[in-house]
């Protein structure tokens, strides 16, 4: 990983640091005339700021120092902390998203690496540890607590306590991550509570959507102290009322930002922290990583400097990163320079007192090292090319029905369309077959429903990225295109893609973990680009139908999900019959 904040000091060092300090000594650089965000106090103090090696020395009085930068009266603030974070999302290897987000303000992440554990366990988490490393980016883990997510689907592996817990010596691993298995909290199962048991004084995040009255008690109490998944102001204000940090959500398919701010103010300001959780590399290129929340929360009429708030000293205290998050002396000089709160745009980025990034662009040069190396990842039983029919039965039938922007879906009963003894889409309807084929143990099987709401006129999208075991999931409108669409996938070694009439109109290739990619974010970017467009010629009008699609085997978010089991009544928390008498 990047050099540890909380890696000792030497004596020799913090004596240094105190002669500089003190005026004793000159500091190694000075950023002269600026305007320095305060985030304990909500000030703007005119000023310099001095720093020696790594840390700030202090901060107003002008400090002797070999070098001077003169800001020119622009802002100076903390570096950005991306307080709940899943990489796998950007589609991006960290180096490469590192290269991205630093120089646009982001210089701390805590990255829950669920995605590729669920794929590769032990290995996927060691993958992602490794990749961290030599990046001028702070990239704190929560270990993955739910691996795989629940026992109604089939995951690439299985981490049970002993599993993880050597990592939680580790001292740049800061928690447990998102706790999803909310029923297995309430109702004590012995997996979940020994993994929150060997957590010990280190965080506990959640992820309880909906959960209320006793049963957000009880999960409170067990030691989970945030959540992301609010959607509502009411939901959000429970779980602040009960003691947990709210973590409000600005992603690429999940946008809560503006329903959730309303509930900050003075008072409360502390207990929040802006996150993204699931960001694509397009959203990224295109409005910024943490930078855009923050840009974004102001916009939404957030004082500015409460927003900054949200995203550097509150994230930095709640994770115990206590050398991050303000500008004051000892601190890590992990710094953005910035021109007004309107526009906020980001001039420069200072890691560690070495400037990384200048005019969203990065400054600094890799330093090389091998790529780790992990295996190939999709495995699907051969197919015939009928395993995508649906018989019909007496009665009606289940459907997931799409809320745009939200993970969370609707649970309906409908009418099926029927062709012979087959359920086929009903195009008119917006009712399209939806499929999960299980990739990880070859064991051929293959969950059946239908959605409501993707929009898809003709073809099929599918992609192996299907939260949170990540078996390929597949919409459309008729048999072919589907069979096509799951075999491309299988045949690119796991990836997105689009088709209509047998063709392959456009593809991303995810050859780590079926999840990401090998290449430069801005590549990623426009290939996703060309996809969005290709679904969009087959008639969706979603924001980001890809993603959307991709949460749709997720069984811990309500309300209707489809997993290689079957469909998932996902309140209930059992597997339900896509047909109903």
């Amino acid at each position: 990983m990047s050099p540890n904040p909380f890696a000792r000091r030497s004596t020799r060092a913090i004596k240094d640091l105190i002669k500089v300090s003190s005026g004793q000594q000159i500091a190694d650089l000075s950023l002269d005339n600026c305007k320095i965000v305060n985030v304990y106090t909500g000030e703007i103090i005119k000023g310099s700021i001095a720093i020696y090696q790594d840390r700030i020395a202090g901060v107003g009085p002008r400090y002797k120092a070999a070098k001077r930068i003169n800001l020119n009266g622009r802002y100076v603030a903390p570096g950005f902390i991306d307080g709940h974070f899943h990489v796998e999302s950007s589609m991006v290897t960290i180096p490469e998203l590192c290269r991205v987000i630093a120089p646009r303000g982001t210089t701390s992440i805590i990255a829950d690496p669920h995605e590729i554990a669920n794929v590769l366990g032990y290995d996927g988490i060691r993958y992602m540890l490794e990749s961290s490393k030599y990046n001028p980016l702070n990239v704190f883990l929560t270990l993955p607590s739910c691996v795989p997510a629940t026992d109604l689907e089939t995951s690439g592996s299985t981490l049970k306590a002993f599993d993880i817990f050597p990592f939680f010596r580790e001292k740049w691993v800061v928690g447990l991550g998102e706790v999803m298995n909310y029923p297995g909290v309430i109702y004590g199962e012995d997996d979940v509570m020994e993994k929150i048991a060997i957590t010990e004084d280190k965080r506990v995040e959640g992820h309880a959507p909906g959960l209320t009255g006793t049963d957000l008690a009880g999960y409170i109490s067990a030691g989970i102290t945030s959540d992301h998944e609010s959607t509502t102001l009411k939901e959000a204000q429970e779980k602040l009322r009960l003691g947990m940090y709210v973590m409000i959500r600005e992603g690429s398919a999940a946008k809560n930002l503006k329903d959730l701010l309303p509930l900050v103010n003075e008072s409360n300001k502390s207990r929040f922290m802006l996150v993204t959780d699931d960001h694509n590399p397009t959203d990224i290129m295109a409005s910024g990583h943490i930078d855009g929340v923050v840009r974004k929360a102001i916009k939404y009429g957030l004082d500015p400097i409460i927003a900054i708030q949200l995203a550097t000293i509150n994230p930095a205290e709640y994770f115990g990163l206590k050398d991050l998050g303000a500008i004051a002396p000892g601190m890590l000089a992990d710094l953005i320079v910035f021109d007004n709160f309107k526009q906020m745009n980001i001039t420069e980025v200072f890691k560690k007192g070495q400037l990384i990034g200048k005019n969203g662009e990065a400054v600094y040069e890799n330093i090389p090292h091998p790529p780790p190396s992990i295996r190939s990842t999709v495995n699907i039983k051969w197919l015939n090319g009928d395993e995508f029919h649906i018989k019909a039965k007496p009665g009606n039938c289940r459907a997931i029905g799409i809320i745009p922007n939200q993970i969370v879906t609707k649970h309906k009963i409908v009418k099926p369309k029927l062709n012979g003894r087959e359920v086929v889409s009903d195009v008119k309807r917006d009712l399209l077959k939806l499929f999960v084929v299980e990739r990880h143990t070859a064991s051929g099987r293959i969950g059946k429903g239908l959605v409501q709401g993707l929009g898809i006129k003709h073809g099929a999208i599918a992609t192996s990225i299907a939260h949170d075991s990540h078996n390929i999931i597949v919409a459309g409108v008729n048999d072919p295109d589907i069979f096509k669409a799951v075999t491309h996938i299988n045949k690119i070694g796991g990836g997105i893609v689009a088709v209509s009439d047998g063709e392959i109109l456009a593809d991303i290739k995810l050859p780590i973990a079926g999840l990401m990619s090998d290449r430069p974010m801005a590549e990623v970017a426009d290939s996703s680009k060309r996809l969005r467009a290709a679904v969009r010629s087959l008639g969706s009008k979603l924001d980001d139908p890809i993603m959307t699609l991709s949460f749709l085997a997720l069984p811990v978010i309500p309300e209707l999900k489809l997993t290689d089991f079957g469909l998932v009544d996902a309140v209930a928390f059992k597997q339900v019959g896509l047909f109903v008498k």
